[in-house]
C-alpha cells in the first residue's frame, strides 16, 4: 500500500510496526514471490522499502516460518529489522529450523510466533494440559538452540 498508509503509524517512535514482507501461507506466491524486472523478487524491494522508511527505528518486518530458504538467503537484507515469524507449527514451519538459522547468524530480535500449534494441540477437555505442554516444549527447543549457539537469554 506504500508509505503514505504507513505514515500514521510511523510517526508513533514508540511504537514498533511490523509489516507484511513474506507471509506463511501459499498464497504468498502470488505477489510476494513474483520475480521483478530488476531480477529480484517483491518481497526483497519491500524489505528494501521498509529500511528507508525505519528513521525512528520503529520498523519490524513479517516473515514466515515456511520460507526457510528464503529467510537464510535475505538474512543481510533483513539486516537488523526485528521480525516476527508466523507459521511454526500448523502451517509447517519449524521452530528448531527457524531459530537455528537466526541464532547461528547471531540474530536475537525476532518473535515467533505459534497460535494453532498450541490452541489445537486438545480440543478436549485435557486442553489447558496440553496446550501447557507444548508451550514448556516450545520453550525448551529456544533455551536449548540459545545455548548451543552460545548466545545470552534476555527478555
Amino acid at each position: 500500500m506504500g508509505q503514505d498508509s504507513l505514515e500514521p503509524f510511523l510517526s508513533y517512535v514508540d511504537k514498533l510496526n511490523f509489516i507484511l514482507v513474506l507471509t506463511s501461507n501459499p498464497g504468498s506466491a502470488d505477489f510476494q514471490k513474483q520475480k521483478l524486472l530488476s531480477g529480484g523478487f517483491l518481497y526483497q524491494e519491500v524489505t528494501k522499502k521498509i529500511h528507508t522508511w525505519n528513521k525512528n527505528k520503529n520498523c519490524g518486518i513479517v516473515f514466515g516460518a515456511t520460507n526457510l530458504t528464503e529467510l537464510k538467503e535475505n538474512i543481510t537484507l533483513i539486516d537488523n529489522l526485528p521480525l516476527l515469524i508466523p507459521g511454526v507449527g500448523t502451517q509447517g514451519g519449524s521452530l528448531e529450523d527457524v531459530s537455528s538459522s537466526l541464532f547461528s547468524e547471531k540474530k536475537s530480535s525476532f518473535l515467533i510466533n505459534v497460535s494453532r500449534g498450541i490452541i489445537q494441540k486438545s480440543l478436549g477437555e485435557d486442553f489447558a494440559e496440553a496446550a501447557g505442554n507444548e508451550i514448556i516444549r516450545l520453550n525448551t527447543v529456544i533455551v536449548q538452540k540459545l545455548h548451543s549457539y552460545n548466545q545470552p537469554l534476555s527478555y
